[in-house]
């Protein structure tokens, strides 16, 4: 019921229009308003045409919600006359429907909305017309009539006619469905909800909902209560609770010395409300409980709950005021204690503050308000204090100035603590162990946890110099991995090592601590080294779809052009210029860019080997004492186990990037940018293998083995990539007929030959089957005649736009990129491509595509 004053306000704006049916010397409950106004009004009353349109729908909104939506009587699905004024209600969307005497339209809706109206729950007659009494739609009319009781230009008065007013709207009972219940329950909260909406400003709109409320609390005590009312009593109670429980929650903020008696009617009407949910409204109790609300509902515990939380709220705000958190955890010693001891003033206001103000109101629920206060503030202080402590080191002056400050901040909270439990059976006590004592951690558990910090630290010191310095070269021909790796895992050996020297017992928690440490700076060090992009950087843009041309002047200045890429090749430093092929006059096109992406991958698994040697060699260290508190079960069989998923990831993502690149741009000349231009016979796919088989060659000269066959796959797929884009995305310098099929199937499967006997089986020919199904299955339709592709592209168009009628204009498949042979924007770019009559009609026909371009077209 939160926004139910708002929800239904453009179907309401027409309120007045309805009260003054009443006055039409008619029955009030015979009339259906909606369907009266659209008889009567006319849209030469309306300043324009849209005016009227957007009026009268929102009268059909309202008839369509009191009879079909949210009829008081069960509605079939299948009823003649609710199908009938659906059709009616659609045609509205377009346009407005004529409501004149002789309009068809307007005879049928009158008949469908009266026969839906005056329906009876046996299907006999009935003299009672149910047009808006189905919940929640006669609550929505309802309070949005209440509302009218309010002066539009001082929102916070009552019109003096209010009396007159809901007199009047009594008369609406019978058509609603109302009943004083309902009328108590929807006055109540029209009367909350202004005092909200309003500001807060207006304690008598307060004061008046609490009136209400108590007839609302005699009301749900009823025996004949409607299950529509129960449903109505607890979302509406709920919803004020919530409110006024979020202002309470947040006391010292919402509130003050001169509004403290307003926080006193919001707790009255609080518990009131509290009350009659747990009373009178079904299962209100179990259900709190089963979310998580607090199991003892009773005022004494829930005022308790509201200091707490409040005085915590007051305290996060000191903290976030002086910038206390950053400064204590990483400024300097001097400046955190100076900071520290502002805050226990601070602290020491805020509980004179609640002793002052509101403990002597609180007392009235609460017996010991101030100490529960008290204890709040001295937890909230402990754990900044604590942070303090177990955060600097050696042992300063400071240090012992803040806690002496503290220690006199701890002495009057429990001296407030005292002086209130002065009246309880125990003196106190119990509250008073709440408090746990203001201590630092021991010296030896406080320097091994500074030592880990400092060592991370240099850790993270280290990763930022990489960051700045780091090239991508190899180390050397036997360590083709970035030397910036080298001294990550050096750096972690170190640290790990030297932790275990320590003469101490080492805890679980503080080697975990550690561990978690050196696996941030593991994560930061990987996620720099596969920040190399994606794969979308080098995939070219896809062209616009046109219809083949066979004119195409492109073929001839393609001849023309020769194009070559200059290569420094890297597998100098590795296998001593090996990788040109010997006497081949061809040459790889791998970029110096798709190189060192290479390296990058290497380094990448010279950390996977490497960190799996520090796992074990950790594992087996005797200075690690088990945690009794961690379940076995819990436990990672590897202390680096996030890290190397991480690592995973992290190859996968740098090998698919450098396969991309050495596809589309290294050798997009013999690929994509050259293969079938001219047509099939002159451009086939041999040389481009030739090239390609020379780039794998260095590939496997510089990438290690360990990381071969993952690079290779990852190739494979771009290659197959590639090929699809040529079939399909081929800009306007390819077209393809029927007969060239045999061919295009010929130069896959060359492709696909060349990556099963590429190493010594890196890749299974089953891997290279399941990843080449999508590309034969597009290649298969480049062999079907242009009427099958005709029929199977409407086939699938239709089932995808979800066409049901013939004659249907089926529009343009958009674009995705994911191809398959079931796909209708795959299918069209192959029409697209084919150089046929038949095919061009059909493209010229159902899409109007425009001839390609005779020249070259840069897109």
């Amino acid at each position: 019921m939160a926004n139910q004053r708002n929800t239904p306000g453009s179907w309401f704006r027409d309120s007045h229009d309805y009260l003054s049916v009443y006055h039409m010397g008619r029955r009030a409950e015979t009339i259906i308003l909606p369907l009266e106004l659209l008889r009567h009004l006319k849209p030469s009353e309306f300043s324009d045409a849209v005016e009227y349109h957007m009026w009268q729908q929102r009268q059909l909104k309202i008839l369509e919600a009191g009879l079909v939506l949210h009829p008081s009587i069960p509605l079939d699905k299948m009823d003649a006359f609710a199908i009938k004024f659906k059709e009616i209600l659609d045609s509205s969307d377009h346009k407005a429907i004529d409501t004149g005497k002789n309009s068809a339209t307007m005879r049928a809706l009158c008949n469908c909305v009266v026969s839906l109206a005056w329906r009876s729950p046996d299907g006999g007659s009935t003299d009672v017309c149910h047009w808006a009494d189905g919940y929640p739609l006669n609550v929505h009319i309802y309070t949005a009539l209440l509302a009218s009781i309010f002066d539009s230009k001082e929102e916070t008065m009552v019109l003096d006619q209010v009396d007159e007013l809901l007199e009047l709207m009594k008369k609406t009972w019978s058509t609603l469905g109302i009943n004083r219940s309902f009328h108590n329950l929807c006055f109540t909260w029209v009367l909350f909800e202004q005092f909200v909406e309003t500001g807060q400003v207006e304690p008598d709109l307060l004061a008046a909902s609490f009136a209400m409320l108590t007839e609302v609390a005699s009301d749900a005590k009823k025996s004949d209560r409607d299950p529509y009312y129960l449903k109505m009593l607890a979302r509406g109670l709920k919803s004020m609770k919530n409110w006024t429980e979020a202002r309470l929650l947040d006391y010292h903020r919402n509130f003050n010395r001169e509004t403290v008696g307003l926080m006193e009617n919001m707790l009255h009407l609080l518990f009131s409300v509290t009350k009659i949910l747990e009373e009178d409204v079904p299962a209100y109790v179990a259900s709190s409980q089963e979310k998580g609300e607090n199991d003892d509902e009773s005022s004494g515990n829930r005022v308790d709950y509201y200091i707490r939380l409040s005085l915590k709220n007051a305290f996060d705000k000191v903290v976030e005021d002086k910038d206390a958190s950053g400064l204590i955890r990483d400024g300097e010693v001097q400046e955190a204690s100076e900071l520290l001891m502002k805050i226990a003033r601070k602290t020491e206001k805020l509980a004179i503050k609640e002793k002052d103000i509101f403990s002597p109101l609180l007392k009235r629920w609460h017996p010991i308000a101030a100490g529960v206060a008290a204890v709040t503030l001295h937890n909230c202080y402990g754990g900044l204090l604590k942070q303090f402590l177990g955060g600097k080191s050696p042992m300063l002056n400071e240090i012992a100035i803040v806690l002496q400050r503290a220690g006199k901040l701890e002495k009057s909270l429990v001296q407030l603590v005292v002086e209130d439990s002065v009246e309880c059976e125990d003196g106190g006590k119990a509250i008073v162990r709440e408090m746990v004592p203001y201590e630092v951690e021991t010296i030896m558990h406080k320097q091994l946890k500074q030592w880990s910090e400092d060592r991370l630290s240099k850790g993270k010191e280290q990763i930022l110099r990489a960051k700045q310095t780091e090239t991508w070269n190899p180390r050397s021909k036997h360590e083709p991995h970035a030397y910036s790796a080298v001294e990550v895992i050096s750096f972690a050996k170190e640290a790990i090592e030297n932790f275990f020297d320590i003469p101490i017992p080492i805890t679980e928690t503080s080697f975990h601590y550690l561990i978690d440490g050196v696996q941030n700076i593991f994560r930061e060090y990987i996620a720099f080294v596969a920040s190399c992009g994606t794969k979308q950087n080098y995939m070219p843009t896809l062209p616009p779809l046109t219809r083949c041309s066979r004119d195409s002047k492109f073929v001839k200045l393609w001849k023309r052009a020769a194009c070559s890429v200059g290569v420094e090749d890297l597998n100098q430093i590795l296998s001593g210029g090996g990788g040109g092929g010997g006497g081949n006059h061809l040459r790889p096109t791998t970029s110096r860019g798709t190189q060192r992406l290479y390296i990058r991958l290497n380094t990448l698994y010279y950390l996977v080997a490497q960190l799996r040697t520090l796992d074990k060699s950790v594992s087996m260290s005797p200075k690690v004492l088990p945690n009794k508190s961690l379940s076995s079960k819990k436990k990672s069989p590897s202390h680096f186990q996030t890290t190397l998923s991480t690592l995973q990831l992290a190859c996968r993502h740098v090998s698919e990037v450098a396969a991309y690149r050495l596809i589309f741009l290294d050798s997009n000349s013999v690929l994509y940018g050259s293969l079938y231009i001219g047509g099939v016979g002159n451009t086939r796919i041999s040389p481009a293998l030739r090239v390609l088989k020379q780039n794998l060659t260095l590939l496997c000269a510089i990438v290690t083995e360990r990381a071969q066959p993952m690079a290779l796959k990852e190739v494979m797929k771009a290659c197959f990539e590639s090929f699809l884009m040529v079939l399909l995305a081929g800009r306007n310098n390819r077209m393809f007929c029927r007969l060239d099929h045999p061919a295009i199937e010929e130069d896959f499967d060359l492709l696909k030959s060349l990556f099963c006997t590429i190493g010594e089986g890196m890749i299974v020919e089953d891997i290279v089957e399941r990843e080449s199904e999508v590309v034969q299955g597009v290649v298969a339709l480049m062999g079907h005649p242009t009427e099958q592709l005709v029929e199977d592209f409407n086939s699938v168009a239709t089932e995808t736009c979800g066409l049901g009628g013939m004659g249907q204009k089926i529009p343009m498949p958009p674009t995705t990129g994911k191809w398959n042979r079931s796909d209708p924007n795959t299918i069209l770019r192959v029409l697209c491509a084919r150089k046929d009559r038949a095919a061009t009609h059909f493209l010229k026909k159902t899409f109007h595509l425009a001839k390609r371009g005779t020249g070259i077209r840069i897109i």
